[in-house]
C-alpha cells in the first residue's frame, strides 16, 4: 500500500492543481446561453448561402466569384469568420479565438455594408444597381448580431 506523501507534498500538489485550473480558466470564455444564441446565428448564416445575393445568384455561387468582387468579399469574410473561426471559437472557447471573431466580425460587417451599397449603387452604363438579395441582407444582419455577440463574449473575460 502506497502511502500519498507528506502533508508538505500533497499541500504542493494541490497547490500545483489549483494553479493548473487557474491558467486555464484564464485563456477560456464561458459561453453560456450566448453560445446557442451563436450556434443558431451560424446556422442562419449558412442558410443565407442559398438565398439570392447579387444579380440573382445565390450566395454560394457569390462566394465561388459569380456575382462581382465586393460581393464576393462578403460572402469570403462572413463565411470564414462567421462560420469556419466561430465554430473553433465555440469548440475551444478560448479567449483569443473569439477576439478574432469579434474583430472580424466587424470587418465582414462593414464588407457586408459595402456589399449591399454596391448592389444599389449606378453602374457603367449610369443605371441604378438590381439591389441586394434577401441572402446578402440576412447575412449581412446575421453578420452584425455575430460580431456583437463575440465582442461581449470577449470582453466577459475576467
Amino acid at each position: 500500500m502506497s502511502e500519498p506523501g507528506t502533508p508538505a507534498e500533497v499541500d504542493r500538489r494541490l497547490s500545483e492543481e489549483i494553479d493548473d485550473a487557474g491558467r486555464l480558466a484564464a485563456r477560456t470564455v464561458e459561453l453560456g446561453r450566448r453560445g446557442f444564441t451563436i450556434s443558431v446565428l451560424m446556422f442562419v448564416l449558412l442558410v443565407a448561402q442559398l438565398l439570392p445575393w447579387a444579380q440573382g445568384r445565390a450566395g454560394w455561387e457569390t462566394l465561388a466569384g459569380q456575382a462581382g468582387g465586393v460581393p464576393q468579399l462578403f460572402a469570403v469574410t462572413s463565411t470564414g469568420v462567421g462560420l469556419f473561426i466561430g465554430a473553433v471559437a465555440l469548440v475551444s472557447r478560448r479567449w483569443w479565438v473569439a477576439w478574432c471573431c469579434a474583430a472580424g466580425g466587424w470587418f465582414a460587417s462593414v464588407d457586408g455594408l459595402l456589399a449591399i451599397w454596391s448592389q444599389q449603387s449606378a453602374h457603367a452604363s449610369g443605371a441604378a444597381g438590381d439591389g441586394p438579395g434577401i441572402g446578402m441582407i440576412v447575412a449581412w444582419i446575421a453578420t452584425i448580431v455575430l460580431a456583437t455577440l463575440w465582442m461581449r463574449t470577449a470582453f466577459s473575460r475576467n
